[in-house]
Protein backbone atom coordinates (compact mmCIF):
# COMPACT_ATOMS: atom_id res chain seq x y z
CA UNK A 1 0.00 0.00 0.00
CA UNK A 2 1.44 3.41 -0.96
CA UNK A 3 2.68 5.49 1.94
CA UNK A 4 0.16 8.26 1.19
CA UNK A 5 -2.74 5.76 1.35
CA UNK A 6 -1.50 4.40 4.67
CA UNK A 7 -1.28 7.96 6.01
CA UNK A 8 -4.83 8.74 4.85
CA UNK A 9 -6.21 5.57 6.44
CA UNK A 10 -4.41 6.28 9.72
CA UNK A 11 -5.64 9.87 9.71
CA UNK A 12 -9.23 8.70 9.10
CA UNK A 13 -9.02 6.28 12.03
CA UNK A 14 -7.68 9.02 14.30
CA UNK A 15 -10.45 11.42 13.27
CA UNK A 16 -13.09 8.73 13.82
CA UNK A 17 -11.66 7.84 17.22
CA UNK A 18 -11.50 11.51 18.21
CA UNK A 19 -15.10 11.91 17.08
CA UNK A 20 -16.17 9.03 19.32
CA UNK A 21 -14.28 10.50 22.26
CA UNK A 22 -15.94 13.90 21.80
CA UNK A 23 -19.48 12.61 21.26
CA UNK A 24 -22.10 12.28 23.98
CA UNK A 25 -23.86 8.96 24.40
CA UNK A 26 -26.74 7.86 26.59
CA UNK A 27 -27.19 4.38 28.02
CA UNK A 28 -30.25 3.07 29.90
CA UNK A 29 -31.30 -0.17 31.55
CA UNK A 30 -32.53 -1.80 34.75
CA UNK A 31 -30.60 -2.25 37.96
CA UNK A 32 -31.47 -2.65 41.67
CA UNK A 33 -35.14 -3.02 40.74
CA UNK A 34 -35.22 0.40 39.09
CA UNK A 35 -34.07 2.26 35.97
CA UNK A 36 -30.67 3.80 35.31
CA UNK A 37 -29.64 6.42 32.75
CA UNK A 38 -26.01 7.32 32.09
CA UNK A 39 -24.96 10.12 29.74
CA UNK A 40 -21.36 11.12 29.16
CA UNK A 41 -18.88 12.50 26.67
CA UNK A 42 -16.25 9.91 25.82
CA UNK A 43 -15.77 6.38 24.58
CA UNK A 44 -19.23 4.72 24.49
CA UNK A 45 -17.64 1.36 25.28
CA UNK A 46 -17.16 2.59 28.87
CA UNK A 47 -20.87 1.99 29.41
CA UNK A 48 -20.28 -1.77 29.41
CA UNK A 49 -17.82 -1.42 32.26
CA UNK A 50 -20.36 0.67 34.19
CA UNK A 51 -22.56 -2.43 34.33
CA UNK A 52 -19.78 -4.27 36.14
CA UNK A 53 -19.37 -1.34 38.53
CA UNK A 54 -23.08 -1.53 39.39
CA UNK A 55 -22.83 -5.31 39.70
CA UNK A 56 -20.00 -4.89 42.21
CA UNK A 57 -22.30 -2.69 44.31
CA UNK A 58 -25.08 -5.28 44.06
CA UNK A 59 -22.74 -8.11 45.09
CA UNK A 60 -21.73 -6.06 48.10
CA UNK A 61 -24.95 -4.43 49.34
CA UNK A 62 -28.01 -6.24 48.01
CA UNK A 63 -30.37 -8.08 50.36
CA UNK A 64 -31.74 -9.95 47.35
CA UNK A 65 -28.38 -11.29 46.18
CA UNK A 66 -27.73 -14.49 48.10
CA UNK A 67 -23.99 -14.12 47.46
CA UNK A 68 -23.67 -10.50 48.61
CA UNK A 69 -21.62 -9.36 51.58
CA UNK A 70 -24.74 -7.88 53.17
CA UNK A 71 -26.51 -11.22 52.97
CA UNK A 72 -23.49 -12.91 54.56
CA UNK A 73 -23.46 -10.36 57.37
CA UNK A 74 -27.19 -10.78 57.99
CA UNK A 75 -26.87 -14.57 58.03
CA UNK A 76 -23.58 -15.02 59.82
CA UNK A 77 -23.28 -11.87 61.92
CA UNK A 78 -19.61 -11.29 61.06
CA UNK A 79 -17.74 -10.52 57.82
CA UNK A 80 -14.51 -9.04 56.54
CA UNK A 81 -15.73 -6.18 54.37
CA UNK A 82 -14.61 -5.25 50.89
CA UNK A 83 -14.05 -1.59 50.09
CA UNK A 84 -17.61 -0.94 48.92
CA UNK A 85 -19.25 -2.47 51.98
CA UNK A 86 -16.87 -0.69 54.34
CA UNK A 87 -17.51 2.73 52.78
CA UNK A 88 -21.29 2.38 52.81
CA UNK A 89 -21.67 0.89 56.28
CA UNK A 90 -19.30 3.47 57.72
CA UNK A 91 -21.25 6.33 56.14
CA UNK A 92 -24.54 4.79 57.27
CA UNK A 93 -23.38 4.79 60.88
CA UNK A 94 -22.14 8.38 60.58
CA UNK A 95 -25.49 9.63 59.26
CA UNK A 96 -27.33 7.59 61.88
CA UNK A 97 -25.34 9.32 64.59
CA UNK A 98 -25.85 12.78 63.07
CA UNK A 99 -29.62 12.25 62.79
CA UNK A 100 -30.13 10.61 66.19
CA UNK A 101 -31.14 7.37 64.51
CA UNK A 102 -33.64 8.78 62.02
CA UNK A 103 -31.49 7.03 59.43
CA UNK A 104 -31.16 3.42 60.46
CA UNK A 105 -30.27 0.50 58.18
CA UNK A 106 -31.62 -2.00 60.75
CA UNK A 107 -35.20 -0.82 60.07
CA UNK A 108 -35.77 -3.38 57.28
CA UNK A 109 -37.83 -5.88 59.36
CA UNK A 110 -40.27 -3.10 60.25
CA UNK A 111 -40.52 -2.03 56.61
CA UNK A 112 -41.32 -5.62 55.69
CA UNK A 113 -43.86 -5.94 58.48
CA UNK A 114 -45.76 -2.92 57.16
CA UNK A 115 -45.81 -4.43 53.67
CA UNK A 116 -43.19 -2.33 51.87
CA UNK A 117 -40.17 -4.61 51.78
CA UNK A 118 -39.43 -7.96 50.22
CA UNK A 119 -42.11 -9.69 52.33
CA UNK A 120 -45.74 -8.59 52.14
CA UNK A 121 -48.47 -9.72 54.47
CA UNK A 122 -51.10 -8.56 56.91
CA UNK A 123 -50.42 -5.39 58.86
CA UNK A 124 -48.70 -5.89 62.20
CA UNK A 125 -50.38 -5.38 65.54
CA UNK A 126 -48.75 -3.60 68.48
CA UNK A 127 -47.36 -6.85 69.89
CA UNK A 128 -45.62 -7.61 66.61
CA UNK A 129 -44.17 -4.09 66.45
CA UNK A 130 -42.95 -4.30 70.05
CA UNK A 131 -41.30 -7.63 69.28
CA UNK A 132 -39.52 -6.29 66.19
CA UNK A 133 -38.40 -3.14 67.99
CA UNK A 134 -36.27 -5.29 70.30
CA UNK A 135 -33.93 -5.83 67.34
CA UNK A 136 -33.94 -2.36 65.77
CA UNK A 137 -31.12 0.13 66.29
CA UNK A 138 -28.01 1.07 64.36
CA UNK A 139 -25.90 0.51 67.48
CA UNK A 140 -26.25 -3.22 66.78
CA UNK A 141 -23.76 -2.83 63.93
CA UNK A 142 -20.13 -2.57 65.00
CA UNK A 143 -17.24 -1.80 62.65
CA UNK A 144 -13.63 -2.49 63.58
CA UNK A 145 -11.24 -1.86 60.70
CA UNK A 146 -12.41 -4.09 57.86
CA UNK A 147 -14.59 -6.23 60.11
CA UNK A 148 -18.35 -5.71 60.51
CA UNK A 149 -20.29 -7.46 63.25
CA UNK A 150 -23.92 -7.60 64.31
CA UNK A 151 -24.33 -7.82 68.08
CA UNK A 152 -27.93 -9.05 67.74
CA UNK A 153 -28.60 -12.36 65.97
CA UNK A 154 -32.07 -11.14 64.96
CA UNK A 155 -30.91 -7.81 63.50
CA UNK A 156 -31.08 -7.39 59.73
CA UNK A 157 -29.39 -4.71 57.64
CA UNK A 158 -31.04 -3.11 54.60
CA UNK A 159 -28.95 -0.64 52.57
CA UNK A 160 -31.64 0.27 50.03
CA UNK A 161 -31.80 3.87 51.33
CA UNK A 162 -28.13 4.51 50.54
CA UNK A 163 -26.99 1.96 47.93
CA UNK A 164 -28.46 3.65 44.84
CA UNK A 165 -26.81 6.93 45.75
CA UNK A 166 -23.50 5.18 46.33
CA UNK A 167 -23.80 3.42 42.97
CA UNK A 168 -24.32 6.79 41.25
CA UNK A 169 -21.13 8.09 42.85
CA UNK A 170 -19.19 4.98 41.92
CA UNK A 171 -20.28 4.96 38.28
CA UNK A 172 -19.55 8.67 37.85
CA UNK A 173 -16.12 8.33 39.46
CA UNK A 174 -15.32 5.35 37.25
CA UNK A 175 -16.22 7.25 34.08
CA UNK A 176 -14.17 10.29 35.06
CA UNK A 177 -11.19 8.12 36.00
CA UNK A 178 -11.31 6.48 32.57
CA UNK A 179 -11.30 9.59 30.44
CA UNK A 180 -15.00 10.45 30.19
CA UNK A 181 -16.01 14.08 30.55
CA UNK A 182 -19.30 15.85 31.24
CA UNK A 183 -21.08 13.05 33.04
CA UNK A 184 -24.62 12.57 34.32
CA UNK A 185 -25.62 9.40 36.18
CA UNK A 186 -29.17 8.71 37.38
CA UNK A 187 -30.30 5.59 39.19
CA UNK A 188 -33.88 5.50 40.40
CA UNK A 189 -34.07 9.28 40.69
CA UNK A 190 -30.74 9.75 42.46
CA UNK A 191 -28.41 11.89 40.36
CA UNK A 192 -24.73 12.85 40.02
CA UNK A 193 -23.45 15.37 37.47
CA UNK A 194 -20.08 16.66 36.34
CA UNK A 195 -19.41 19.31 33.71
CA UNK A 196 -22.04 20.33 31.16
CA UNK A 197 -24.57 18.71 28.83
CA UNK A 198 -24.28 18.32 25.06
CA UNK A 199 -25.48 21.90 24.59
CA UNK A 200 -22.65 23.21 26.75
CA UNK A 201 -25.02 24.15 29.57
CA UNK A 202 -25.29 22.92 33.17
CA UNK A 203 -27.27 19.72 33.59
CA UNK A 204 -30.99 20.27 34.31
CA UNK A 205 -32.87 17.98 36.69
CA UNK A 206 -36.57 18.00 37.53
CA UNK A 207 -37.99 17.72 41.04
CA UNK A 208 -41.22 15.74 40.89
CA UNK A 209 -44.49 17.09 42.19
CA UNK A 210 -45.42 14.91 45.19
CA UNK A 211 -48.96 14.15 44.10
CA UNK A 212 -50.86 10.89 44.60
CA UNK A 213 -53.20 11.85 41.75
CA UNK A 214 -51.88 10.33 38.52
CA UNK A 215 -53.49 13.18 36.57
CA UNK A 216 -51.74 15.78 38.70
CA UNK A 217 -48.17 14.48 38.55
CA UNK A 218 -45.38 16.32 36.85
CA UNK A 219 -42.35 18.46 37.60
CA UNK A 220 -42.53 20.81 40.55
CA UNK A 221 -39.38 22.68 39.55
CA UNK A 222 -36.39 22.27 37.25
CA UNK A 223 -33.04 22.99 38.85
CA UNK A 224 -29.49 23.06 37.53
CA UNK A 225 -27.13 20.58 39.12
CA UNK A 226 -23.58 21.74 38.53
CA UNK A 227 -20.91 19.25 39.61
CA UNK A 228 -23.07 17.91 42.39
CA UNK A 229 -25.29 15.14 43.69
CA UNK A 230 -28.93 14.97 44.69
CA UNK A 231 -31.41 12.41 46.00
CA UNK A 232 -35.13 12.55 46.67
CA UNK A 233 -37.30 10.66 49.12
CA UNK A 234 -41.08 10.84 49.49
CA UNK A 235 -44.21 8.95 50.49
CA UNK A 236 -46.52 10.18 47.76
CA UNK A 237 -46.14 7.16 45.45
CA UNK A 238 -45.25 4.33 47.82
CA UNK A 239 -48.04 3.86 50.34
CA UNK A 240 -50.85 1.51 51.27
CA UNK A 241 -54.48 2.19 52.11
CA UNK A 242 -56.00 -0.07 54.75
CA UNK A 243 -59.55 0.51 56.03
CA UNK A 244 -59.49 3.97 54.52
CA UNK A 245 -56.23 4.83 56.30
CA UNK A 246 -53.14 5.85 54.35
CA UNK A 247 -49.97 4.10 55.50
CA UNK A 248 -46.70 5.73 54.44
CA UNK A 249 -43.74 3.54 53.46
CA UNK A 250 -41.31 5.54 55.61
CA UNK A 251 -41.07 3.85 59.01
CA UNK A 252 -39.81 5.72 62.06
CA UNK A 253 -37.08 3.58 63.67
CA UNK A 254 -37.86 5.17 67.04
CA UNK A 255 -41.50 4.09 67.15
CA UNK A 256 -41.82 1.24 64.66
CA UNK A 257 -44.76 2.96 62.98
CA UNK A 258 -45.17 4.81 59.66
CA UNK A 259 -44.43 8.51 59.89
CA UNK A 260 -47.29 10.99 59.98
CA UNK A 261 -46.32 14.59 59.34
CA UNK A 262 -46.62 17.32 56.74
CA UNK A 263 -43.39 16.68 54.80
CA UNK A 264 -44.27 15.20 51.39
CA UNK A 265 -40.90 15.13 49.67
CA UNK A 266 -37.28 15.80 50.58
CA UNK A 267 -34.65 16.49 47.93
CA UNK A 268 -31.14 16.80 49.33
CA UNK A 269 -28.01 18.15 47.61
CA UNK A 270 -24.72 16.93 49.05
CA UNK A 271 -21.04 16.35 48.17
CA UNK A 272 -21.87 12.71 47.39
CA UNK A 273 -25.05 11.02 46.24
CA UNK A 274 -24.76 8.38 48.96
CA UNK A 275 -24.85 11.15 51.56
CA UNK A 276 -27.76 12.87 49.80
CA UNK A 277 -29.63 9.55 49.65
CA UNK A 278 -29.22 8.87 53.36
CA UNK A 279 -30.18 12.38 54.49
CA UNK A 280 -33.23 12.49 52.20
CA UNK A 281 -34.51 9.34 53.92
CA UNK A 282 -33.67 10.82 57.31
CA UNK A 283 -35.66 13.98 56.60
CA UNK A 284 -38.75 11.98 55.64
CA UNK A 285 -38.54 10.36 59.08
CA UNK A 286 -37.90 13.63 60.92
CA UNK A 287 -40.43 15.93 59.32
CA UNK A 288 -40.07 19.54 58.28
CA UNK A 289 -38.91 21.36 61.41
CA UNK A 290 -36.35 18.79 62.52
CA UNK A 291 -35.01 18.59 58.96
CA UNK A 292 -34.44 22.34 58.98
CA UNK A 293 -32.59 22.03 62.27
CA UNK A 294 -30.28 19.34 60.91
CA UNK A 295 -29.64 21.40 57.78
CA UNK A 296 -28.63 24.37 59.94
CA UNK A 297 -25.88 22.18 61.42
CA UNK A 298 -24.58 20.91 58.07
CA UNK A 299 -23.45 23.64 55.67
CA UNK A 300 -22.36 20.96 53.18
CA UNK A 301 -26.04 20.09 52.62
CA UNK A 302 -28.80 21.92 50.76
CA UNK A 303 -32.43 20.88 50.43
CA UNK A 304 -35.68 21.42 48.58
CA UNK A 305 -38.50 20.38 50.91
CA UNK A 306 -42.12 20.11 49.80
CA UNK A 307 -44.76 19.99 52.51
CA UNK A 308 -48.51 20.05 53.03
CA UNK A 309 -49.49 23.53 54.15
CA UNK A 310 -53.15 23.26 55.09
CA UNK A 311 -54.07 21.25 52.02
CA UNK A 312 -51.75 23.11 49.66
CA UNK A 313 -48.23 22.26 48.62
CA UNK A 314 -45.57 24.66 49.78
CA UNK A 315 -41.78 24.58 49.58
CA UNK A 316 -38.77 25.41 51.67
CA UNK A 317 -35.44 25.89 49.90
CA UNK A 318 -32.34 25.83 52.07
CA UNK A 319 -29.22 26.80 50.16
CA UNK A 320 -25.77 25.39 50.75
CA UNK A 321 -23.79 27.80 52.90
CA UNK A 322 -20.38 26.58 51.73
Amino acid sequence: MPALTVLLVATTLIIRRNGEQNAYSTHTGSVFGTIYKITFQGNPALADSCLKVMDDVDRSLSMFNKESQLTALNNEGLIVMNGITRQVLTLALEVSGETDGAFDITVGPLVNAWGFGYKNGTLPDSMRIDSLMQHIGYERLLIDGDTARLTDNEATLDCSAIAKGFACDTVANYLLAHGARNVMVEIGGEVVTHGVNAKGKPWSVGISKPSEDLDDQGVMEIITLNNGAMATSGNYRNFRVEDGRKIAHTIDPHTGYPVQHSLLSATVFAPTCAMADAYATSFMVMGLEESKRILSLHPELSAYLIYDDGGKMNTVKIENKK
